[in-house]
């Protein structure tokens, strides 16, 4: 019988289960947005852990479709954003305490990872190189958080992030989410913002101010809201926003491997998006997920485990 490691993720934005075979060859994810109304940008945490434990059946049905051959052999689970002390939200409370009940019941080890981590992890994964195994630096560009860390293998955790920079205001997902939103896109609007976008020629970025590696893009909002009240076309304005965004990630990395010249791995929802890969065409040992594991995903927290289980074996 194969064996398998079940994952959970349950954020802010997505449902999502994976399973990975223990011996690599195999694995599948599967989630379900979060519903959020019309106009709106995003949810209260009641919500949102309401509609987990509502969806979690489905799409753990999903998933089981192409589980028949396999026993399960260990479960993991986000318990919460960061791996920092505070770091919580109780949206990933849905997920742990499946995973909890499962390893109960099934008599297997459960391993709980930050949400950040599995971002890192999957993203690693699906470069298909052993970046994990070596120092790093690591972009989580998401909804919720615009961080680069540098990740440094440790036998404890996998690996311990250090964060060096990012944005000291809103995320790189809010300020799209808010430019998308504001022309009527639904919410979260990063693929409609980088289709209306285009080509994306013509138009320029706002070079942004960086102090050390930290940056803001909250005054970007009031400059995206003048350009729609001009009545610019929304193509330029969602270039503006994507360019504006690449520009100070760009910048911030260059700086960043001056001091520390390792591998740049890309991570999160924002990590997909075409203008911000282009940014990088010209640069050696950047990495990106695979666009289909970029957005919140459970394979990173089943990755990890699969790694503990491993160094466990040894």
């Amino acid at each position: 019988m194969n064996k398998f490691i079940l994952g959970i993720d349950t954020s802010n934005y997505r449902t999502s289960c994976a399973f990975l075979a223990c011996d690599g060859s195999f694995w599948k994810s599967c989630g379900r947005y979060l519903e959020v109304p019309e106009n709106s940008l995003g949810l209260r945490q009641s919500e949102a852990l309401f509609q987990h434990v509502r969806q979690l059946p489905a799409v753990l049905k999903e998933l089981a479709a192409d589980l028949r051959d396999y026993e399960i052999e260990a479960v993991a689970c986000s318990d919460r954003p960061r791996d920092a002390e505070g770091s919580y939200m109780p949206c990933f409370l849905a997920g742990k305490s499946l995973g909890e009940g499962l390893g109960e019941l099934y008599k297997t080890p459960v391993y709980n990872f930050s949400h950040q981590h599995g971002h890192i992890a999957a993203a690693a994964f699906s470069a298909d190189v052993e970046l994990l195994e070596r120092p790093l630096l690591a972009w989580h560009l998401s909804g919720g958080t615009t961080e680069l860390v540098l990740a440094e293998p440790d036998p404890e955790c996998e690996f311990r992030v250090t964060v060096l920079g990012g944005t000291e205001d809103i995320s790189a997902g809010q300020l799209i989410d808010r430019a998308g939103v504001a022309l009527g896109m639904p919410f979260p609007a990063g693929a409609h913002v980088e289709a209306a976008a285009g080509g994306t020629e013509g138009t320029e970025a706002f070079r942004v101010k960086i102090r050390g590696y930290d940056f803001s893009l909250s005054g970007m909002e009031n400059k995206f809201l003048a350009m729609i009240e001009d009545g610019r076309p929304r193509e330029d304005i969602c270039a503006f926003v994507l360019k504006t965004v690449a520009d100070a990630v760009l910048r911030v990395t260059k700086k960043a491997r001056k001091e520390y010249p390792f591998p740049v791995l890309f991570s999160g929802g924002v990590a997909a998006n075409s203008v911000l890969r282009r940014a990088f065409q010209n640069e050696n040992d950047v990495f990106f997920a695979e666009k289909a594991l970029c957005g919140d995903n459970a394979l990173g927290a089943a990755v990890l485990a699969s790694r503990s289980l491993r160094r466990k074996q040894k």
